[in-house]
Protein backbone atom coordinates (compact mmCIF):
# COMPACT_ATOMS: atom_id res chain seq x y z
CA UNK A 1 0.00 0.00 0.00
CA UNK A 2 1.38 3.66 -0.90
CA UNK A 3 2.24 6.04 2.05
CA UNK A 4 0.19 8.97 2.65
CA UNK A 5 2.61 11.94 2.94
CA UNK A 6 2.79 15.75 4.33
CA UNK A 7 6.07 17.57 3.54
CA UNK A 8 7.53 20.90 4.79
CA UNK A 9 4.48 21.96 6.14
CA UNK A 10 5.42 25.06 8.44
CA UNK A 11 3.21 26.22 11.70
CA UNK A 12 4.02 29.35 13.64
CA UNK A 13 4.90 28.93 17.46
CA UNK A 14 1.07 29.36 18.12
CA UNK A 15 0.14 26.16 15.69
CA UNK A 16 -1.27 28.24 12.77
CA UNK A 17 -0.25 27.06 9.73
CA UNK A 18 -1.46 30.24 7.62
CA UNK A 19 -2.54 33.87 8.13
CA UNK A 20 -5.22 36.30 8.48
CA UNK A 21 -6.83 38.21 4.92
CA UNK A 22 -5.83 35.06 2.17
CA UNK A 23 -6.30 37.41 -1.39
CA UNK A 24 -4.27 36.50 -4.84
CA UNK A 25 -1.18 39.60 -3.77
CA UNK A 26 -0.84 37.42 -0.19
CA UNK A 27 -1.19 33.96 -0.50
CA UNK A 28 -0.68 33.24 3.41
CA UNK A 29 -2.87 36.24 4.35
CA UNK A 30 -0.84 38.46 6.96
CA UNK A 31 1.32 35.91 7.79
CA UNK A 32 3.35 36.95 4.39
CA UNK A 33 6.52 34.80 3.82
CA UNK A 34 7.59 34.65 7.18
CA UNK A 35 6.54 31.09 7.94
CA UNK A 36 8.52 29.56 4.61
CA UNK A 37 11.76 31.69 4.51
CA UNK A 38 13.30 28.64 5.85
CA UNK A 39 12.55 27.16 2.81
CA UNK A 40 13.01 29.71 0.11
CA UNK A 41 16.49 30.17 1.03
CA UNK A 42 17.05 26.21 0.27
CA UNK A 43 18.81 25.08 -2.86
CA UNK A 44 15.58 22.96 -2.97
CA UNK A 45 13.50 26.02 -3.54
CA UNK A 46 15.38 27.74 -6.06
CA UNK A 47 16.00 24.26 -8.36
CA UNK A 48 12.13 24.41 -8.26
CA UNK A 49 12.12 27.81 -9.46
CA UNK A 50 15.22 26.97 -12.38
CA UNK A 51 17.44 29.06 -10.35
CA UNK A 52 21.34 28.17 -9.23
CA UNK A 53 22.78 28.56 -5.81
CA UNK A 54 20.57 28.03 -2.38
CA UNK A 55 21.30 26.86 1.18
CA UNK A 56 22.22 23.43 1.91
CA UNK A 57 22.05 21.80 5.05
CA UNK A 58 19.82 20.91 7.24
CA UNK A 59 16.63 22.99 6.04
CA UNK A 60 17.72 21.70 2.46
CA UNK A 61 17.51 18.40 3.48
CA UNK A 62 14.39 18.17 5.01
CA UNK A 63 12.82 20.03 2.13
CA UNK A 64 14.45 17.87 -0.75
CA UNK A 65 12.14 14.83 0.51
CA UNK A 66 9.17 16.49 -0.68
CA UNK A 67 8.69 15.39 -3.98
CA UNK A 68 10.49 11.14 -3.85
CA UNK A 69 8.09 8.60 -4.62
CA UNK A 70 4.87 10.84 -5.36
CA UNK A 71 2.56 10.08 -7.48
CA UNK A 72 -0.66 12.17 -6.88
CA UNK A 73 -1.15 15.56 -4.34
CA UNK A 74 -4.19 15.99 -2.81
CA UNK A 75 -5.03 19.55 -1.45
CA UNK A 76 -7.37 22.17 -0.17
CA UNK A 77 -9.06 24.76 -2.57
CA UNK A 78 -7.49 27.98 -0.42
CA UNK A 79 -4.48 25.97 -1.35
CA UNK A 80 -5.42 26.16 -4.88
CA UNK A 81 -6.45 29.80 -4.38
CA UNK A 82 -8.29 32.56 -2.49
CA UNK A 83 -11.65 32.36 -4.38
CA UNK A 84 -14.98 31.17 -2.34
CA UNK A 85 -18.30 29.79 -2.64
CA UNK A 86 -19.39 29.17 -6.50
CA UNK A 87 -16.37 29.95 -9.30
CA UNK A 88 -17.02 33.44 -10.29
CA UNK A 89 -14.56 32.39 -12.92
CA UNK A 90 -12.83 29.33 -14.69
CA UNK A 91 -9.65 31.56 -15.21
CA UNK A 92 -7.70 31.36 -12.34
CA UNK A 93 -5.24 27.74 -12.27
CA UNK A 94 -3.41 28.27 -9.17
CA UNK A 95 -0.66 30.26 -7.70
CA UNK A 96 2.22 28.53 -9.60
CA UNK A 97 2.04 29.68 -13.38
CA UNK A 98 1.73 27.82 -16.57
CA UNK A 99 3.96 25.27 -15.23
CA UNK A 100 3.41 23.90 -10.98
CA UNK A 101 5.63 22.21 -9.14
CA UNK A 102 3.78 19.19 -8.96
CA UNK A 103 3.79 17.51 -11.96
CA UNK A 104 1.64 14.74 -11.11
CA UNK A 105 -2.13 14.53 -10.59
CA UNK A 106 -3.56 17.23 -8.33
CA UNK A 107 -7.09 16.73 -6.35
CA UNK A 108 -8.54 19.64 -4.97
CA UNK A 109 -11.41 19.41 -2.29
CA UNK A 110 -14.13 22.06 -2.67
CA UNK A 111 -17.96 22.10 -2.52
CA UNK A 112 -18.18 23.42 -5.93
CA UNK A 113 -16.49 20.79 -8.52
CA UNK A 114 -15.31 22.44 -12.30
CA UNK A 115 -13.68 21.13 -14.98
CA UNK A 116 -10.42 19.47 -14.59
CA UNK A 117 -7.20 21.95 -15.85
CA UNK A 118 -4.11 20.57 -17.43
CA UNK A 119 -1.38 22.51 -16.88
CA UNK A 120 2.55 22.03 -18.55
CA UNK A 121 4.63 19.38 -16.94
CA UNK A 122 2.27 16.72 -15.84
CA UNK A 123 0.10 18.69 -13.55
CA UNK A 124 -3.70 17.89 -13.71
CA UNK A 125 -5.94 19.53 -11.83
CA UNK A 126 -9.14 17.59 -10.48
CA UNK A 127 -11.96 19.37 -8.31
CA UNK A 128 -13.72 16.96 -6.27
CA UNK A 129 -16.37 17.32 -3.41
CA UNK A 130 -15.27 14.14 -1.41
CA UNK A 131 -14.84 12.82 1.88
CA UNK A 132 -10.59 12.59 2.85
CA UNK A 133 -11.72 8.70 2.46
CA UNK A 134 -12.81 8.89 -1.10
CA UNK A 135 -10.26 11.73 -2.03
CA UNK A 136 -7.47 9.33 -1.15
CA UNK A 137 -9.11 6.42 -3.21
CA UNK A 138 -9.01 8.83 -6.37
CA UNK A 139 -5.35 9.80 -5.94
CA UNK A 140 -3.85 6.07 -5.03
CA UNK A 141 -5.83 5.13 -8.05
CA UNK A 142 -4.29 7.83 -10.28
CA UNK A 143 -0.80 7.58 -8.25
CA UNK A 144 -0.06 3.81 -9.83
CA UNK A 145 1.12 2.87 -7.01
CA UNK A 146 3.10 5.45 -6.04
CA UNK A 147 2.84 7.62 -2.14
CA UNK A 148 -0.13 10.12 -2.14
CA UNK A 149 1.21 14.22 -1.22
CA UNK A 150 -1.89 16.07 1.33
CA UNK A 151 -0.36 19.73 0.48
CA UNK A 152 -1.90 21.64 2.67
CA UNK A 153 -3.81 23.49 3.90
CA UNK A 154 -4.04 23.53 8.18
CA UNK A 155 -7.56 22.47 7.37
CA UNK A 156 -6.74 20.01 5.20
CA UNK A 157 -4.00 17.92 6.63
CA UNK A 158 -5.96 18.49 9.59
CA UNK A 159 -8.64 16.43 8.42
CA UNK A 160 -6.49 13.85 7.11
CA UNK A 161 -4.63 13.54 10.60
CA UNK A 162 -8.31 13.67 12.17
CA UNK A 163 -9.20 10.55 9.64
CA UNK A 164 -6.09 8.51 10.61
CA UNK A 165 -5.05 8.34 7.22
CA UNK A 166 -1.51 9.94 7.54
CA UNK A 167 1.66 8.23 7.53
CA UNK A 168 4.17 10.57 7.11
CA UNK A 169 4.14 14.10 8.60
CA UNK A 170 6.71 16.04 8.40
CA UNK A 171 6.50 20.18 10.47
CA UNK A 172 8.36 22.73 10.58
CA UNK A 173 7.90 25.05 13.92
CA UNK A 174 9.23 28.74 12.71
CA UNK A 175 9.80 31.09 15.98
CA UNK A 176 7.32 33.53 15.05
CA UNK A 177 3.82 34.40 16.44
CA UNK A 178 1.34 34.91 14.43
CA UNK A 179 -1.93 35.14 16.39
CA UNK A 180 -4.58 34.52 14.00
CA UNK A 181 -5.00 32.47 11.22
CA UNK A 182 -6.18 28.47 10.56
CA UNK A 183 -4.38 26.67 12.86
CA UNK A 184 -3.09 22.94 12.57
CA UNK A 185 -3.60 21.14 16.17
CA UNK A 186 -6.85 22.05 16.69
CA UNK A 187 -8.94 18.95 17.85
CA UNK A 188 -6.30 16.47 17.72
CA UNK A 189 -5.44 16.09 21.40
CA UNK A 190 -3.46 12.92 21.82
CA UNK A 191 -2.67 12.47 17.98
CA UNK A 192 1.69 12.22 19.02
CA UNK A 193 0.41 8.77 20.11
CA UNK A 194 0.07 6.98 16.69
CA UNK A 195 3.34 8.02 15.73
CA UNK A 196 7.28 7.96 16.34
CA UNK A 197 8.64 11.35 16.56
CA UNK A 198 12.15 12.62 15.82
CA UNK A 199 12.87 16.24 15.68
CA UNK A 200 15.67 17.88 14.12
CA UNK A 201 16.95 21.89 14.77
CA UNK A 202 18.09 24.14 12.09
CA UNK A 203 20.96 27.30 12.32
CA UNK A 204 18.11 29.10 10.71
CA UNK A 205 15.97 28.89 14.06
CA UNK A 206 13.17 26.30 12.73
CA UNK A 207 13.00 22.92 14.55
CA UNK A 208 12.01 20.14 11.96
CA UNK A 209 9.52 17.45 13.69
CA UNK A 210 8.89 14.03 11.85
CA UNK A 211 6.14 12.11 12.95
CA UNK A 212 5.68 8.50 11.55
CA UNK A 213 3.20 6.22 11.73
CA UNK A 214 4.07 3.46 14.68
Amino acid sequence: MSLVRVHNFSVSLDGYGTGEGQSPEAPFGHAGDRLHRWFLRTRTFRRMQGQEGGDTGVDDAMARAWGDGIGAEIMGRNKFGPQRGPWENHDWTGWWGPDPVFHTPVFVLTHHPRPSVEMAGGTTFHFVDASPEEALRQAREAAGGLDVRIGGGPRTVRAFLAADLVDHLHVVVVPIVLGRGERLWDGLEGIEERFRTEAVTSPSGVTHLTFTRT
